[in-house]
């Protein structure tokens, strides 16, 4: 699994470059990947593959290319890590649109609960017994067999 903390604004640039180089569909070969229909990375008015151009910098940050199989099903990751290192990335339209539609209603409020006043246990005092014969004392304290 890859980690693409390492990966910096530079390295997106250096696979920008040679996605410019190579070529949109030669890049897209060379490294194995497909072309993507849902993300896509702005550059000065080019575009560009996001999860190819996040992975080929993952390869100059780490020197391992990050395949398509690693962004974990989704691009959503890939997306995230662009934005923050200052690339406009767009979304399709029905990603923008299905995660503005769903809302929830507000809940009830919790309906407070009375504290239930619980028994408290009642400690016994320990029996007192005869220093002599080792015998529980009556509620006299005075013990039968040794007077």
């Amino acid at each position: 699994m890859a980690t693409f903390s390492s990966v910096s604004r530079q390295h997106i640039l250096q696979a920008i470059a040679e996605y410019d180089a190579r070529g949109g569909e030669d890049f897209l070969q060379v490294y194995g990947f497909g072309q993507s229909r849902d993300f896509t990375l702005i550059h000065e008015g080019r575009t560009y593959d996001a999860k190819a151009v996040l992975g080929v910098a993952h390869r100059f940050a780490t020197g391992r290319l990050a395949t398509a199989a690693e962004f974990d099903g989704s691009a959503h990751g890939a997306v995230a890590i662009l934005r923050k290192r200052g690339f406009e990335v767009t979304e399709p339209a029905s990603m923008s649109t299905a995660q503005a539609a769903p809302t929830r209603a507000p809940r009830a409020p919790r309906a407070t609960r009375t504290p239930v006043a619980r028994p408290v246990p009642v400690r016994e005092a320990p029996a007192k017994i005869c220093p002599t014969c080792s015998m529980t004392l009556p509620a006299t304290g005075v013990c039968d067999d040794c007077g």
